[in-house]
Formats: structure tokens, C-alpha cells, sequence
């Protein structure tokens, strides 16, 4: 019946006429009667995209992850993308567009939400929340692929359905569009690309991750993966994003290895101030470091609080440059600042030792007493 339907009519209805044939032909699989379901874009996955879409915005406006996360949770477009990914590898073609087209106008109708909100609010900076959403690398890819195949793994085993919800927080869809709006909003046009780049990695992420996933526990669309030219695509363009995330990924690897340098040195100074320089360190404070990596060798400012005005001296810089240089595997330069502190206040006779602890005050001495106290010349305490 359905070569005799392939044979009838003029080339374009025949076409159409054996892809129907052939999509109802395929829909004969245990799994197709819920990824259709999946792929529907009925009134509960719109109601479910606006009320995500604008606890996202609302949440990143606020700078609250805790809003955000309960956005993950609501969004229903891991539905659709593991609908596609079984459509694409039984071949139908139908079944893909229209999950496609679902997950695309959850997308447009997410898009406009956040971007009317952020232009009606119009916050000159936005938060934290949105800025964690521009700097995508290759971590935000794997956890898309593991989710992704996560997700599909639950369609098949009802033991894992209670995992759907984890996997919507650990890779997000609808927050990184939310922050695209707002950034498109506030014409931050660079940070915008970010985020609209994180989006792309967890979408093809999910979907490559859901095509291994079913192909691996379903023996039967095992050899379909390799043969879909749909499959082979999203698994290329999901190869294609490690050019950009590479980048990234290597950005953070060389800022956390400053962090940690900048930690070392930090340690070696407090080490060798306390250690190396008795003097300095019975009577020294380190307030913070940097470091200015712009210079060759990198130049390290340390700000020293003192009671002796006249330490640290040069030799002790010095000494406290070498000492660190010898931990580091390049040489650095070292710069201190050195605060100078006065310690006044007079002296007092000791306590009688016969007395001890007795003499402990029951209530603190209050501000109030020590501010309205009368001032006066100094009284000389005589010598014991």
C-alpha cells in the first residue's frame, strides 16, 4: 500500500505522499506516542514558558539565584529537544520540525518577555546573576551533554524520571535567553553574544547528548545515529562550539592559576614578615597584595601596617623578594607600602597579684563612659 501510494500523482504530491507514509510507518515505536506528546506546543508548555521566562528575568533583575533556579525548574524545553533528538534519529523529519518550532517559539516569546521587562525596569547595572550567563567555556558544554543525556535516559527508564528535575538545574535553558534580553535592553551588545553563545552550548549539548543516549539504550536507533544526516550535523555543530569555548575555558584555567599564585605569594610575605624579620614581625600587619602582571617581572605591591615607621627597611624587602622568588618559578618584583601606626595610651600601675582574676569588670566598659570622661594634664604614675 504505501509503494502504490509512492507511486500516484504528479512529483510533488508523491513526495509528500511518501513522507507521510513514511512518518506514520515509524511512529509505530514504543517511545514515539510521548515524544509527541513532547513535541507539542499546547497551552501547558506556553503557560510554563511565560511563568519560567518571567521568574528568570524578575530573578536576575533581583540578582537572586534562588528565583532563578526555581525558573529552571518550571521550564519545559528539555521536552521538545529530547523529542527532536528521537525524531532525528527514526528519520521524521515532520516530528522534528515541530518540536523545532515549539522550542523556537518558547524561545521568541522569552525573548521579548525579558526584553520588555528589563527596558521597563531599567536597571543601569545588572547584577552578578546576569554577568555568571556571558562567560561560557567547555564546562557549560559537558554539562549539557551529561544532562542532555540524562533526560533522554529518563524517557527510557521510569526508574530516572526523578532526575529531570536536577538536570534542569544543573544545565539552564530559559536564564542565559532571560540574560540575553536584559543585556540586549541595557545595548550591551558583547555580553549579549555571551550569553546568547551559552545558550547555544547547552541547547546543541542537550541534543548531541540525548542523540548518544537513546542511540546507546535503544539497540534499535543504534545504527540509525551514524546514518541520520540530522544527527551527524548537531553532533558537528556542537564539535564547532569548542572553538569559541576553548577560549573562554582557557581564560578561566589562566585566572585561576593567578588566583592561586597571588594566594602563594600572599602566604610567603605573612611567612617571611613573621618568620625571617623578628623585629618587623612582632609589630607588622600585611593588608592585602597585588599584582600587576602587566609588568616583566610581574610586580607585586604589598601594603604593610607598622608601629616603627622606619621598617620594613630596603635589605628586608629585599630579603622577603628572594625568599619568594625561590618558591615561584618566575622572578618577581616586590614593592611594600608600609602605614605607619602611633600606639598612645598611658601607663598603669599592675594589678596586686594577690588579687587575680577577681578583679574582672562583670559588665564591659561602655563607649558612652569612656567618651564622657573628663580630660585633663597627664598624671605621672611614681615608680614601684
Amino acid at each position: 500500500m504505501a509503494r502504490l501510494a509512492c507511486a500516484q500523482g504528479n512529483i510533488g504530491r508523491r513526495s509528500a505522499a511518501c513522507a507521510v507514509v513514511a512518518e506514520a510507518g515509524m511512529s509505530d515505536h514504543p517511545l514515539s506516542e510521548q515524544f509527541e506528546l513532547d513535541a507539542r506546543c499546547d497551552q501547558p508548555f506556553l503557560v510554563l514558558t511565560l511563568a519560567a521566562g518571567a521568574i528568570a528575568t524578575l530573578g536576575l533583575l533581583a540578582n537572586s539565584s534562588a528565583v532563578v533556579i526555581g525558573a529552571m525548574l518550571i521550564a519545559p524545553w528539555m521536552l521538545p529537544l529530547r523529542a527532536a533528538a528521537f525524531a532525528i534519529l527514526q528519520g521524521r523529519l515532520l516530528l522534528v520540525g515541530r518540536a523545532l518550532l515549539t522550542l523556537v517559539i518558547g524561545i521568541s516569546i522569552t525573548v521579548v518577555l525579558s526584553l520588555l521587562l528589563g527596558a521597563s525596569v531599567g536597571l543601569p547595572i545588572l547584577g552578578s546573576e546576569v554577568a555568571a550567563r556571558t562567560q561560557p567555556n567547555l564546562l557549560d558544554l559537558g554539562v549539557a551533554l551529561v544532562a542532555g543525556a540524562i533526560a533522554a535516559y529518563a524517557s527510557v527508564s521510569s526508574k530516572a524520571i526523578s532526575s529531570l528535575a536536577g538536570t534542569a538545574i544543573a544545565v539552564a535553558l530559559v536564564p542565559p535567553v532571560c540574560a540575553f534580553g536584559l543585556l540586549l535592553a541595557n545595548a550591551q551588545w558583547s555580553e549579549a553574544l555571551g550569553a546568547a553563545l551559552l545558550f547555544a552550548a547547552n541547547l546543541l549539548g542537550i541534543l548531541s547528548g540525548a542523540l548518544v543516549a537513546l542511540a546507546v539504550c535503544q539497540p534499535d536507533l543504534r545504527v540509525r545515529l551514524w546514518r541520520s544526516r540530522l544527527g551527524l550535523v548537531s553532533l558537528l555543530l556542537t564539535a564547532l562550539l569548542l572553538i569559541p569555548l576553548s577560549g573562554s575555558f582557557l581564560s578561566l584555567m589562566a585566572r585561576a592559576r593567578r588566583a592561586a599564585t597571588l594566594e602563594q605569594i600572599q602566604q610567603a610575605i605573612t611567612a617571611s614578615l613573621k618568620n625571617r624579620t623578628l623585629t618587623l614581625g612582632k609589630d607588622s600587619e600585611l593588608i592585602n597584595v597585588k599584582i600587576d602582571w602587566s609588568q616583566n617581572p610581574p610586580l607585586i605591591r604589598a601594603a604593610v601596617r607598622v608601629t616603627n615607621p622606619r621598617l620594613p627597611t630596603a635589605r628586608q624587602v629585599a630579603d622577603v623578594q628572594g625568599y619568594i622568588n625561590q618558591q615561584q618559578p618566575i622572578r618577581y618584583r616586590l614593592i611594600v607600602q608600609r602605614v605607619s601606626v602611633d600606639v598612645i595610651g598611658p601607663e598603669t600601675e599592675p594589678n596586686p597579684p594577690e588579687l587575680g582574676t577577681d578583679l574582672v569588670p562583670q559588665d564591659p566598659v561602655s563607649p558612652e563612659l569612656i567618651n564622657n570622661a573628663p580630660t585633663g594634664p597627664a598624671r605621672k604614675v611614681p615608680d614601684s
